[in-house]
């Protein structure tokens, strides 16, 4: 008879300094962004209606859309403050090819040797620059591109690396020659004149990241990083430059769930959704959906415990979910931060890049 021989060698492991090298807090960071990617995974969009809070004040920004891709969106209702501190064009496309037109007909041409003579530097820098370590960098700016506006950056995930990154967390960003932190919020890279929000950043597909910052103009290649709690960086994806546009907006959708308690043919009583008379008759409205294509509407309420009589185009199901659509826009918010100290970036990253 013949065997299959496999060596198989025992590591020592110092169970103290293996416990001493862990970070508890970043690990249980870490344990509530699986458990909420998971969830977000399993049941997208979907949200509880409170039971100490009534919907209509919990959800009081929130609005119903008939349809997503066609109905109407005013871009220039309720901006924050900061929309107040951007500069935005009135057509960045024309704007652009103009600029890059001037900058082939103007300045120093690819191989040209040229003197730099740079005032007013200060004596601090001079006495702590090593340029055997690292180079000086000049480089110049097209025209608006010292304003602040509202940047779009199309970046995708890389595979290597698997931690779930959410929106709105602190992001460094290195845009060509420039280099800063921003707390971006995602959305799909679609082409209507509203964008879905993505809570957290997709593995498979490109979205868009959108956050205040200088303008930069495309083409220009974006690197994305995350720092870790000892300084270094990870790359997390990389992308390019999308658009520099205030007006696009980025709509976030809550999924309120309700199930059919009784079913007659088209009617159905479905409970759950909301716990009281008022919310019913203030969602009253709002189209309802179901998991299994059915649309239908709120005819009254039944009780004032929150069971409700809703008529359907076709019969519901027993075991079909009632589903009711709210959107409300997203912006990002003012965190652009310029000085950000150079890390050192770990060898896991760099490898999954190549």
């Amino acid at each position: 008879m013949e065997f299959d021989q496999q060596t198989v060698t025992s590591e020592f492991v110092d169970t103290a300094k293996y416990d001493e090298a862990l970070d508890l807090e970043e690990e249980r960071d870490a344990l509530q962004r699986y458990r909420a990617a998971r969830e977000e995974q399993q049941f997208p969009d979907e949200k509880d209606t409170p039971l100490d809070t009534p919907a209509r004040v919990r959800f009081q920004r929130y609005r119903g859309l008939s349809s997503f891709r066609t109905s109407p969106w005013d871009s220039k209702e309720n901006l924050p403050a900061d929309y107040a501190r951007i500069f935005q064009f009135e057509n960045f496309g024309r704007t652009k090819r103009r600029v890059m037109q001037e900058e082939r007909e103007e300045g120093a041409m690819p191989g040209w040797y040229v003197t730099l003579h740079i005032s007013d530097v200060p004596a601090s820098f001079m006495s702590t620059f090593d340029g055997s370590r690292r180079p000086l960098v000049v480089s110049g700016l097209l025209p608006h591109e010292q304003k602040m506006s509202v940047m779009h950056f199309v970046i995708r995930r890389y595979p290597g690396y698997q931690q779930p990154i959410k929106s709105k967390d602190r992001l460094i960003f290195h845009v060509g020659f420039r280099r800063f932190a921003a707390c971006p919020i995602f959305s799909q890279h679609t082409s209507g004149n509203k964008h879905k929000f993505e809570k957290f950043l997709p593995s498979e597909t490109a979205v868009v990241a959108t956050m205040f910052a200088q303008i930069i103009f495309p083409p220009a290649p974006v690197s994305v990083f995350r720092e870790k709690r000892d300084g270094s960086l990870e790359m997390v994806a990389c992308g390019s430059v999308l658009s520099a546009n205030p007006d696009r907006v980025v709509v976030k959708r809550i999924l309120l769930s309700g199930h059919p308690l009784k079913i007659n043919r088209r009617s159905a009583t479905v409970r759950y959704m909301f716990f009281n008379r008022e919310d019913i008759n203030w969602f009253k409205p709002v189209e309802l959906r179901s998991k299994c294509g059915r649309r239908g509407h709120i005819r009254e309420a039944l009780g004032t415990h929150g069971h409700m009589k809703c008529l359907f185009d076709k019969p519901l199901k027993s075991q079909d979910t009632v589903m009711m659509g709210l959107y409300r826009r997203v912006f990002p918010k003012w965190t652009y931060d310029p000085h950000v100290d150079q890390g050192e970036v770990s060898r896991t990253s760099v490898s999954s890049i190549f």
